[in-house]
């Protein structure tokens, strides 16, 4: 997962998979899913970013109660 935010254009991206965007659905105002051919989520888009968000929050991790992760 990579995260980043554009201050100048007030938007966080949220990119959650190397592949390839297909196209995007915006869920709320300002809120876009970036998906692929097969409805993937690729992406999440957030603008007017600061408005929405804590963009200091934006950058912290945290994991709970994860016991166990599967990938394939």
């Amino acid at each position: 997962m990579k995260v980043s935010y554009d201050p100048k254009a007030n938007a966080a991206y949220i990119r959650l998979s190397n592949k390839r965007p297909y196209g995007a659905i915006e869920i709320d105002e300002g809120i876009i899913v970036h998906v692929t051919k097969d409805n993937k989520i690729v992406a999440i888009e957030i603008l007017k970013a600061s408005q929405k968000l804590s963009v200091q929050q934006l950058f912290k991790f945290e994991v709970e109660n994860v016991h166990s992760v599967h990938t394939r």
